[in-house]
């Protein structure tokens, strides 16, 4: 199974992205996608994960300004982000999780600057 991450791009602050994170195959060949994000010269970190069954989970630095959803008919997880500040600036990926898989996506740019 594949993931193809899209949707990224140059916004200025406070405007808004939607990013997509496509798989190759059921998107419940994954019992957790998530999206994670790697500015210059950081750790990649955690910005939102979505179970199977639709449970949620949220760094604390975008709680209440992204969303993470999901369209099983169309094997996609959205990343929805509203409010977006320079701090958000990064390389975002997508990961999809079970017990034998491991995926990564490639990274989708998102720079945030006036």
């Amino acid at each position: 199974v594949q993931l193809q991450a899209s949707g990224g791009g140059l916004v200025q602050p406070g405007g808004s992205l939607r990013l997509s994170c496509a798989a190759s195959r059921s998107i419940f060949s994954f019992v957790v996608v998530g999206w994670y994000r790697q500015a210059p010269g950081q750790q990649r970190e955690f910005v939102a994960t979505i179970t199977s069954r639709g449970a949620s989970n949220y760094a604390d630095s975008v709680k209440g300004r992204f969303t993470i959803s999901r369209d099983n008919a169309k094997n996609t997880v959205y990343l929805q982000m509203n409010n977006l500040k320079p701090d958000d600036t990064a390389v975002y990926y997508c990961n999809g999780r079970s017990s034998s898989l491991n995926v990564w996506g490639q990274g989708t740019q998102v720079t945030v600057s006036s």
